[in-house]
């Protein structure tokens, strides 16, 4: 495998590039605009949307192997591709079971692994009666397309319930079916981990992190995570229930609430690389990026042990919009000991967006440390 086509043109694709220029890989990218990150690195370009599936083919016939940036994808469209024998990893059959919510839940829950309750909203006469084993708060999601808290909504009583769906159903491209309900898990912490498995069925995990969400986004990333090892152990266990079921080839994310009790739930499954994986650029031997491509270019995967005590990754978000490059506050952020700034180079900034994110090295492993360096870097980066 030497040309790989990546299906979508963020960050993520854009953070492939250093594993793929040391691996020998080139990088074939579709992507909808010409200002999107990962144009920069990539070998040639397929300007399309990304669930375009006839720009897919032309991306097929331009790369050896085909994965995926994000989920946001057409599979109906694509499998007609892969009957063609278009090489697609992970394969269209490990994603279909996780782009809807709802089925996604599904899936987990017959797997044996633990979920939240939850059911699809399909009927508002059966809410009311529905919802009670639930109680308030629960929470609302879209099933398909919701990402950094998009399409997630904290409802907190039956009337504030009704008028969200009465509002998000009366848009003409909605409807009542495609939300999912579940109960509100009353976490103590929250908590991932990345899983990677190759062509022959090899799985390697990555040290078990906390995240720190602010409305439904992730902000920070404590890796490792302060958890037993009977915690660690239950969720690599999870990882490898998950990625054997579904014969995956590539990284997944896999995000979990732990609660109070000790028990551990699985809240959202990412079919690549994610978020909660940054850190292993700059702390882990093989970085996640690193490690999806070698599994998707049938590569022996690589060690994702840390070469540091710990790290703490900071998501730099947009807080308004602009045009503006911040180079001041990057400036001042980067001289912080240990500090690697990842800027992703996007062209306007809006509340919420992803602009970049900051990972610092830890020499000890010290939960209350790490939280006080994020906190550093967010008083930069955020104006009083």
């Amino acid at each position: 495998m030497k040309r790989v086509g990546v299906i979508g043109g963020g960050q993520l694709a854009w953070m492939m590039a250093d594993a793929a220029q040391k691996l020998g890989v080139e990088l074939v990218v579709q992507t909808p605009s010409e200002h999107d990150p990962a144009v920069s690195i990539a070998k040639e370009t397929v300007f399309a949307p990304v669930d375009d599936a006839s720009s897919t083919e032309i991306l097929a016939e331009k790369c050896d192997v085909i994965t995926f940036e994000n989920e946001f994808v057409n599979l109906q469209a694509l499998s007609g591709l892969a009957q063609q024998g278009v090489c697609f990893r992970p394969r269209l059959e490990a994603l279909a079971p996780l782009l809807d919510k709802y089925h996604q839940r599904c899936y987990l829950r017959d797997l044996g692994l633990p979920v939240p309750q939850f059911f699809a909203h399909d009927e508002v006469e059966n809410l009311q009666s529905k919802i009670e084993y639930l109680g308030f708060p629960v929470v609302l999601k879209s099933r398909r397309h919701g990402y950094d808290g998009q399409g997630t909504f904290i409802i907190p009583d039956f009337a504030t319930l009704e008028q969200k769906l009465n509002y998000e159903t009366s848009t003409p491209t909605l409807n009542q079916s495609l939300f999912l309900l579940e109960e509100f898990v009353p976490f103590e912490r929250e908590l991932a981990v990345i899983a990677a498995r190759s062509v022959e069925g090899e799985i390697v995990t990555y040290p078990v992190v906390e995240t720190q969400q602010e409305q439904q986004v992730c902000r920070r990333v404590i890796a490792p995570a302060e958890i037993t090892s009977n915690q660690v152990a239950e969720i690599q266990a999870i990882a490898h229930t998950l990625l054997n079921s579904l014969e995956v080839v590539g990284i997944f994310g896999i995000e979990l609430f732990l609660r109070a009790d000790g028990k551990v739930l699985v809240n959202e499954i990412a079919p690549r690389t994610h978020n909660s994986g940054h850190f292993s650029l700059d702390a882990c031997e093989t970085s996640q990026f690193e490690q999806h491509l070698r599994a998707v270019c049938d590569l022996p995967l690589g060690n994702p042990a840390f070469q540091c005590a710990g790290a703490v990754m900071v998501n730099l978000l947009g807080y308004e919009n602009s045009h503006s490059d911040y180079q001041s506050q990057r400036q001042q952020i980067a001289e912080i000991s240990q500090a690697h700034l990842h800027w992703y180079g996007k062209t306007e900034s809006r509340p919420g967006r992803k602009l970049g994110h900051i990972t610092v090295l830890l020499d000890n492993h010290n939960r209350e440390m790490a939280i006080a360096i994020a906190q550093t870097i967010e008083s930069i980066w955020y104006p009083r």
